[in-house]
């Protein structure tokens, strides 16, 4: 007997102004460098934008919030639209500075797309680079985010409508 499949669980929905102020950027300047970034609710979307800087050895921007995964999460579907760079999409099981975290690379679409991460999908890093650590569960999770660090200068803005587990 085939078993039934769930229907996505809405987790975020960006389309709600007031859920921005439950993110927060952090950026290079933690570390010393120059990177700026900021969000901001925007036609039913969470804009995530900025200026990354390679000065004084910096070069990352991201954000982060809570989130809470069902126990039957299996896969994060994430809708988005950008500008066509590489971003990480950023899993925290808590939220002190000095542990790991979990990551899958995207290139952000230019056109409004759902993208679709498995547990498989990400690998676990601190500050930039990979560690040993268990395999990910999403129910696990407690913080949800994005990064952009991809040695590149400039400019950047994405933009997301929701997270959902499935």
């Amino acid at each position: 007997m085939p078993v039934p499949k769930i229907a996505p669980s809405l987790l975020l929905d960006f389309s709600i102004p007031e859920l921005v102020t439950q993110f927060g950027v952090v950026n290079d300047s933690v570390m010393g460098g120059a990177s700026t970034s900021r969000l901001r609710p925007a036609a039913g979307a969470m804009v995530f934008e900025g200026d990354v800087s390679l000065e004084n050895n910096g070069g990352f921007a991201s954000f982060r919030g809570p989130v809470k995964f069902p126990a039957f999460a299996a896969a994060i579907l994430l809708t988005v639209r950008g500008d066509g760079r590489r971003y990480r999409l950023t899993l925290k099981l808590d939220d002190s500075t000095g542990t790991s975290q979990y990551q899958a690379a995207f290139i952000a679409p230019r056109e409004w797309q759902r993208l679709r991460f498995e547990a498989a999908d990400f690998a676990a890093s601190f500050r930039g680079r990979p560690v040993s650590a268990p395999p990910l569960r999403f129910v696990d999770a407690r913080y949800v985010g994005l990064l952009i660090s991809d040695k590149q200068s400039g400019v950047f803005k994405i933009a997301l409508k929701d997270i959902k587990a499935e």
